[in-house]
């Protein structure tokens, strides 16, 4: 199969036209043919991989009280990731206080199943990425069943505690909890208190960091705000540091050999949730590696196109924010580049990095050289995949 007629983004350039030979679901020739002065019209990128995505949650309960079906839930996350040019999705699941509900270790079990049960049936190579939270030791021996059944992709080391980490004003996160929970002030407050003062289970994350780490899994850190938090964590085997919350621990994970990472979210929007770092500053001070979805897919390309578009990145290193940085970081050596030998997995976009151009429109997404999305656009015969 040949996919031709194309602007081709490569890992350190870009091709102003060319064409991609695939063959049992690989790449096996790249080239590059006279553009005579005729622009094509569309742009042929890798596929995403996405490190750090929580919409699963979004899907399995979509307003309060509301469950939907596991299958149901994840096979719509799959379905969305693969329109947003995602090929590589780790869902992030988390395990969280030994909370009731959606975050009770029991639902984090059922969950981390229903994508397992899955795999050779998702659009998207859909993996899991585990969240232990540092002070719920009642989520090790959940975690350590999953990780022996092999149903684990990648482990993080979370710490929501008030006080440091993302919420390091304590008054910020009171009136976070109250908006986003429905708590009274008084409650809020009481419940942080309460979490403050709760032990952090080290002990039990090294046991957890341990098992994934014979298992070659990548672990990564999350919230790091200090350099000694990242020195802790790089200690217990992180080799990510996602979502640091100062220019001081983004400079000590880079130093520690740590991959950063920032949301799509915070780099679209121009700003954190939660009043921390931006993900632009990162950027600006050369510490930043890759962009995750964090809490919608959907901004991963209007996040790294954005920046093209106001001349902070060429193209080829904006798309490499999503693609080849996260594989490097993950240890997907196989995928993330266009380029002979890799995999087919690639992105059909219409887009134009003119200032005030519309959004990124995704045509069609390949994984493995199979096409598992299209929007319907035919165009010309110029661009379309055709039998060689």
């Amino acid at each position: 199969m040949w996919i031709a007629d194309l602007r081709i983004v490569l890992p350190d350039r870009v091709l102003p036209r060319g064409a991609v030979r695939v063959e049992d679901g690989c790449i096996v020739e790249v080239i590059e043919v006279p553009s005579f002065g005729k622009r094509p019209v569309l742009t042929l990128i890798p596929g995403l991989v996405d490190l750090h995505g929580d919409m699963i949650e979004k899907e399995v309960e979509p307003r309060p009280d509301c469950g939907f079906p596991l299958e149901v839930a994840v096979s719509n996350l799959d379905s969305r990731l693969a329109a947003s040019g995602v090929t590589t999705a780790f869902a992030g699941v988390s395990f969280a206080e030994g909370k009731r509900g959606l975050r009770s270790e029991e639902m984090a079990r059922a969950v981390v199943e229903a994508i397992a049960g899955m795999r050779g049936q998702a659009r998207t190579d859909l993996r899991v990425h585990a969240r232990f939270e540092i002070t719920n030791d009642r989520a090790e021996p959940v975690l350590r069943d999953l990780l022996s059944r092999r149903m684990v992709d990648m482990v993080s080391l979370t710490d929501h505690t008030p006080g440091q980490g993302q919420y390091r004003d304590v008054e910020q996160y009171v009136a976070y909890s109250a908006r986003a929970h429905g708590h009274a002030p008084e409650e809020a407050e009481a419940r942080a208190r309460a979490r403050m003062a709760a032990p952090a289970a080290w002990d039990v994350a090294r046991a957890v960091t341990e098992l994934a780490r014979a298992q070659g899994l990548p672990i990564s850190s999350h919230d790091d705000d200090t350099p000694a938090k990242v020195r802790l964590m790089r200690d217990l085997g992180a080799t990510i540091s996602e979502f640091p919350v100062t220019l001081e621990a983004a400079r000590a994970a880079r130093e520690a050999g740590m991959a950063t990472l920032m949301g799509a979210p915070n780099a679209l929007r121009g700003r954190s949730m939660t009043g921390n770092i931006t993900a632009a500053t990162v950027l600006e001070a050369g510490l930043l590696d890759a962009l995750a979805a964090d809490y919608h897919q959907g901004a991963m390309l209007p996040a790294a196109l954005g920046w093209v578009r106001e001349g902070r990145l060429p193209l080829h290193a904006a798309i490499a924010l999503l693609t080849a940085n996260p594989a490097r970081a993950a240890g997907l050596g196989d995928r993330g580049v266009i380029a002979p030998g890799r995999r087919a997995d690639l992105v059909l976009l219409d887009v134009s990095e003119a200032p005030g151009a519309p959004p990124p429109r995704v045509r069609a997404v390949w994984r493995d050289g199979r096409m598992i999305h299209s929007d319907g656009w035919t165009g010309t015969a110029e661009a379309v995949a055709e039998a060689a």
